[in-house]
């Protein structure tokens, strides 16, 4: 599967079966998606690959950790590692092609905008799950 930046100057491919997605509501993915939630995936680093632009890609990183990275040119996310684990996290948005996704997790409902209220599937996590407990919800079945 591929997919790319709004330009299309970035561009990357994932290989495999491609895990169930995730939603984080939290303050930071809202403020980096600019909308309700983030709706992402986690794909192991050995099926990730990049095809094009690592060159244009952007990082903002806050004191906490919190890690964005953008295309330079046109503004739109793009995967990025994730911290220190093998997984890159991929913004679903980017992928191109029709692909079957389901909605796997919710994460941080506790703190999502007062006018979210439109979530209907999935595992639903009061704040962050730790990784190995994220990971597994996320795979297809």
């Amino acid at each position: 599967m591929r997919g790319n930046c709004l330009c299309g100057s970035v561009a990357f491919e994932v290989a495999g079966e491609l895990p169930k997605l995730y939603q984080c509501h939290c303050s930071l993915c809202r403020k980096q998606s600019g909308t309700t939630s983030n709706c992402s995936l986690l794909v192991q680093c050995e099926n990730f690959r990049w095809l094009d632009g690592e060159s244009n890609i952007t990082s903002y990183v806050k004191d906490s950790g919190f890690r964005s990275d953008f295309c330079a040119r046109c503004g739109s996310p793009v995967p990025n590692p994730l911290r220190d684990t093998t997984y890159v996290w991929v913004p679903s948005g980017l992928l191109d092609g029709k692909v079957s996704l389901e909605v796997g997790a919710h994460l941080c409902v506790g703190s999502k905008a007062s006018w979210d209220t439109n979530i209907i599937d999935g595992t639903q996590f009061e704040d962050l799950p730790n990784l190995e407990t994220l990971i597994e919800c996320l795979k297809r079945r």
